[in-house]
């Protein structure tokens, strides 16, 4: 499936309008649907629908899926791939099987949703909820040169296809200590290309990726910030800013956050630690 899409648009500059070609980014619903239990008595269950950008959508399935604590280790798959008697929703549903003695803590999924949903509502609560689902802070050995952030929005917006073509997809990037890019994900969801990301090092046995950082095109929610803690993601840098309740999650998480990393610029909010600064100048 296409990850852009060709539409004909009007384009006005001053009072001079012209018809021309562009590309839009495809935005459509997938469904995640599990299949689980004893092999004699087999069931199925649609535990997520999520707008998405198509493409690495196993990945994106077992991002979330390991993130909402539902599996815990490449081994607790079978399999994962689309289904193909629905033809009304082809490509746009994804099964997921699980072996027979992976237990589903339906209550869980159900608890995080309503945490994540409602999160404006008690910020503590929140924490206190994802701290009960990790074993602790993040215990991560990376350290990197302030060079290396710097460095980072153009050399991920070089890998962009999507948003060179669209302007309107975001991206997730798994970088080193060194900076070197070993993953990068797009979709029109901030926290479906994040999703990718995790699924994709989760399915390599990567994880948790403690000496590893991520790299975020956007904002800094709550919401990447636990995902990223569930993945023992060392530190989290973006080009947008963070809001209250990421900077306090990532203080409880140990987690080194990063703000409007651009224009040779940025604003360390926890951990600042992992960041070598430059020694300044004597004047």
């Amino acid at each position: 499936m296409a990850l852009v899409a060709p539409v004909t648009i009007r384009k006005v500059t001053g009072d001079t309008a012209t018809e021309k070609p562009d590309l839009l980014a495809v935005e459509e619903p997938l469904e995640i649907r599990l299949g689980f239990g004893p092999m004699h008595d087999r069931q199925q269950r649609s535990v997520s629908v999520t707008m998405r950008t198509p493409g690495h959508d196993q990945e994106l399935a077992m991002g979330f899926l390991f993130t909402e604590g539902i599996v815990h280790k490449p081994d607790d798959i079978v399999s994962c791939r689309h289904c193909v008697q629905d033809e009304a929703k082809e490509g746009n549903v994804l099964r997921v099987e699980l072996k027979p003695d992976v237990l589903v803590d339906w209550t869980r999924l159900e608890r995080n949703t309503f945490t994540s949903s409602s999160c404006g509502l008690c910020g503590k609560a929140t924490i206190e909820a994802v701290m009960a689902e990790t074993a602790g802070p993040v215990e991560s050995t990376l350290h990197l040169d302030a060079a290396v952030l710097h460095s980072l929005p153009d050399r991920v917006r070089d890998t962009q296809r999507a948003f060179a073509y669209t302007g309107g997809i975001h991206a997730a990037a798994l970088f080193d200590a060194d900076g070197r890019l070993l993953l990068v994900r797009e979709d029109i969801g901030r926290h479906n290309a994040l999703d990718k990301l995790i699924g994709a090092a989760f399915w390599q046995g990567w994880l948790p990726l403690h000496v590893h950082g991520v790299f975020l095109s956007g904002r800094i929610g709550v919401e990447l910030v636990q995902k990223s803690w569930k993945a023992g993601i060392g530190l989290l840098g973006a080009v947008g800013a963070p809001s209250s309740l990421a900077v306090q999650m990532a203080q409880e998480a140990g987690i080194t956050l990063a703000g409007f990393v651009r224009d040779d610029r940025f604003n360390l909010y926890t951990e600042p630690q992992r960041i070598r600064l430059p020694m300044p100048v004597e004047g």
